[in-house]
């Protein structure tokens, strides 16, 4: 079996933020979805599930924190092509998310800074090795 990394992330409104999600090019799993929770896929390793906050409560007996005013993590996905990126990053604004801060070129690697609908950051980057300094 594959390793296979399942991001967990608490939703106010599990119908918009699958809209979100399906609006940035994951797709979705209905194996693993109900009215608590949806199973994104955005690759055959990668999975983000969707979790009401009361389905969210029952795997931790910490607060919820509002993502729109702390971090607590920020997910990196990679991609093929500056192109793939930057439309990734348009359809998550057009979808309702936000830049939250301005885009980053390192020469080697460019990154975007995009918060989902309940505040979680996600920085897609496109890495070139071949401009890797050094």
């Amino acid at each position: 079996m594959l390793k296979q990394v399942f991001i967990n992330l608490p939703v106010k409104d599990l119908e918009k933020s699958m809209s979100f999600y399906e609006a940035i090019g994951f797709t979705n799993n209905p194996q693993f979805t109900d009215h608590t929770a949806a199973c994104m896929v955005w690759s055959d390793t990668i999975f983000v599930m969707l979790l009401t906050h009361a389905k969210f409560k029952q795997f931790t007996s910490k607060q919820i924190i509002d993502a729109k005013q702390s971090v607590g993590v920020s997910n990196a996905l990679s991609f093929e092509s500056i192109e793939t990126m930057k439309t990734f990053a348009a359809n998550a604004v057009k979808a309702g998310g936000r830049e939250y801060a301005s885009a980053s070129d390192y020469g080697f690697m460019q990154q975007y800074f995009i918060e989902d609908l309940d505040g979680h950051n996600w920085e897609p980057f496109y890495m070139d090795m071949s401009k890797f300094p050094g």
